[in-house]
């Protein structure tokens, strides 16, 4: 992969976009087309029987989780290793409600899979919204669109229907709010410069950094497109389980008169990670819409211990590349391949 070597981070020699792979034998072949010829009808009827009617009905919200880990359970995913920052394992069932995600808090959760949005709806049914590099706004999306946005290319979008954090929250008080501020997806290696959408999140408002691993780690989807629609079915489909490690830290404030214990070293190297400034789909340019402000140092203090709580969580670094970086590496990537 050293035709890509520009795409990896100066700092830390990680490249977070190149997709992950696992060894495979002819025996591994036969049994994964044998589970996948015998998983897939279930699936796509499963999901299409969810999708298009079941989420749609004004079920109660333990029904709704039902049925989402069914779905999860069709292809084995059912082991979940969960623990609290810092929290010794075994007592997670001793710790108060405020110490795990719950109405009028934030998730912010690192962006490697479909089965990231599929998983934090069936453990915290949240309204889930759509972050943009550099803008302070969001835009609510349904689950279907969390979990396709995992597959899709950047969408820019426009103006219409975008919020913030704490207007959604104070017109759902009674739900959690779940943002992949990564904005878009990698392999799991590193963490992307964090969008500052998290900075609409009012002071007492809890944010929740959660880091969400897979193994094997080949359904981590960082290349957009139709065809990897069909590589993440088949490697979710063909293999008997995956497992998922789930890290939750301890929650983040936006008080920007506190300064986290977060370094000023650090925070000027988050924003000078890019080059220019990041419109919402990561071109370099700013387009002067409301939002498109450099946070202030004490604004970047909150981002850094929100990303760095990430990294620590999922044992690994934070990188430089920002999206614009992926837009062009998904074209090197495809033309490689052609």
């Amino acid at each position: 992969m050293e035709k890509f070597s520009q795409f990896r981070d100066k700092g830390s020699g990680i490249s977070p976009f190149i997709p992950a792979t696992t060894p495979s034998s002819a025996l591994t072949v036969i049994t994964s087309t044998f589970l996948v010829l015998l998983r897939l009808p279930f699936f796509l009827a499963y999901s299409a029987l969810y999708f298009l009617l079941l989420h749609h009905l004004p079920l109660p919200v333990f029904a709704r989780k039902l049925l989402l880990w069914t779905l999860l359970a069709i292809p084995g995913i059912w082991w979940v290793d969960l623990q609290l920052d810092g929290v010794k394992r075994g007592s997670l069932s001793q710790q108060p409600p405020s110490r795990v995600p719950h109405p009028r808090s934030v998730i912010a959760a690192n962006f490697t899979s479909p089965i990231d949005a599929l998983y934090l709806a069936a453990i915290f049914d949240p309204i889930f919204v759509a972050a943009y590099p550099n803008l302070r706004k969001v835009r609510r999306i349904s689950l279907f669109a969390a979990i396709s946005a995992a597959l899709s290319a950047t969408n820019n979008g426009d103006d219409d229907g975008l919020t913030d954090l704490g207007e959604l929250l104070a017109r759902h008080p009674d739900r959690v709010i779940a943002v992949f501020p990564e904005c878009g997806t990698t392999n799991g290696k590193g963490i992307l410069p964090l969008s500052p959408c998290l900075l609409g999140a009012p002071p007492e408002t809890a944010v929740f950094p959660v880091s969400m691993r897979y193994t094997p780690p080949d359904i981590t989807t960082p290349v957009p497109g139709a065809r990897a629609w069909v590589v993440f079915l088949w490697r979710l489909l063909g293999r008997s389980t995956h497992t998922i490690r789930v890290r939750i830290a301890e929650a983040v404030h936006n008080n920007n008169t506190s300064d986290g214990g977060v370094s000023s070293s650090s925070s000027s190297y988050y924003r000078g990670s890019g080059s220019g400034s990041l419109s919402r789909d990561g071109e370099s340019g700013n387009d002067g819409k409301e939002g498109d402000d450099e946070p202030t140092p004490e604004e970047q203090r909150m981002l850094d211990r929100v990303g760095e709580a990430l990294a620590r969580l999922g044992r690994v670094k934070r990188v430089g590349l920002t999206l614009r970086d992926k837009k062009a590496f998904v074209a090197a990537w495809n033309k490689g391949r052609r």
